[in-house]
């Protein structure tokens, strides 16, 4: 099997104005035996023909979402390395050989290229979008005890063994959101590279809505948390249910110790039902979280595979 030394990724939907000068940006920094893709999702201009003039391989994926682009791109690309990127012509192309070099040397499963760190904030003049950075950011560090500088980054570099283990479910922008809770909950090594972030140029239009999109990456967390933090997630439920029922017996529990009459049978009997849907809601809890450790079990092993085809690999090269 013939990999890439390094693929570039880049998603387009209408990005005619920019993306040949990514693409020859990014040719410039990246090492030989590399190639750069370029993943047109039904671009209604003429984002594909500009990207194969400027040295591109162009290919498509026909359903819309930048989640379904990676899902293809991570299927059907080998590399030994792999940048993803906006093909918006914001971030930089002199950050990548940084990014390489951690995932080559360093062993890095995931590089993030940290715009929130640098000048994101001055140059992105869409308040509701910082505003949204920052929560997301600060609702996932909080959540899952991680200190990732920049959660919802287009810009990124992967390892094999995160491309080829990432079970992609998002079919849009939270897909960013995705990646970086994966990696927090695998354990899998990542890192950092402050990178100098540029608006859109004049006329360039971004596809992110902030309003709509933004409340499918807050989803997605409050999902994924769930999903990766069950014993938390269904231990707060029922702590909350704990609470309420006690709340609710503690008065019929005085007058009774008061009088030896328990006169509000039905707050008694509710009281009851609230503490045993808490129970059974603790003990579900515990139950994923069994399941969720035989996964991570499984994870494991299957990364122990891929290393073992990734030096087949290196071996069959020399």
């Amino acid at each position: 099997m013939n990999r890439d030394k390094v693929a570039v990724l880049i998603p387009c939907y209408n990005e005619a104005l920019t993306i040949g000068k990514v693409v020859r940006d990014f040719q410039k920094v990246i090492p030989d035996n590399s190639r750069i893709y370029v993943y047109d999702n039904n671009s209604t201009d003429n984002t594909a023909e500009l990207a194969t003039e400027a040295g591109a391989f162009v290919r498509h994926e026909y359903r819309q979402g930048k989640g379904n682009v990676i899902r293809r791109m991570f299927r059907e690309i080998d590399a030994e390395c792999y940048i993803i990127v906006d093909g918006d012509d914001t971030y930089p192309a002199g950050a990548a050989p940084e990014m390489i070099e951690k995932v080559l040397s360093h062993q890095c499963d995931m590089v993030i290229g940290d715009r929130l760190s640098s000048t994101y904030f001055e140059e992105n003049k869409r308040l509701f979008h910082n505003f949204g950075n920052r929560l997301v950011r600060k609702s996932i560090n909080m959540l899952f005890k991680s200190n990732i500088k920049d959660i919802l980054t287009g810009y990124r570099a992967f390892s094999y063994q995160f491309v080829k283990t990432f079970p992609v479910l998002s079919e849009g922008f939270e897909i960013e959101t995705e990646m970086s809770i994966h990696a927090i909950d695998k354990n899998l090594a990542t890192d950092n590279v402050v990178i100098d972030y540029h608006d859109r140029p004049e006329n360039s239009v971004s596809k992110l809505n902030t309003y709509s999109d933004g409340l499918k990456v807050l989803r997605t967390i409050w999902r994924l948390f769930r999903t990766y933090k069950p014993l938390v997630f269904y231990g707060l439920i029922s702590a909350v249910l704990a609470g309420i029922s006690l709340i609710l017996f503690l008065p019929v529990f005085a007058e009774y110790f008061r009088t030896g009459f328990v006169p509000r049978f039905p707050t008694l009997i509710v009281s009851g039902f609230i503490m045993i849907a808490s129970i059974q809601s603790i003990f579900s809890g515990m139950i994923l979280e069994t399941i969720n450790r035989k996964n991570r079990q499984d994870f494991e092993l299957e990364l122990l595979r891929l290393k073992q085809e990734e030096v087949r690999h290196l071996f069959s090269r020399l």
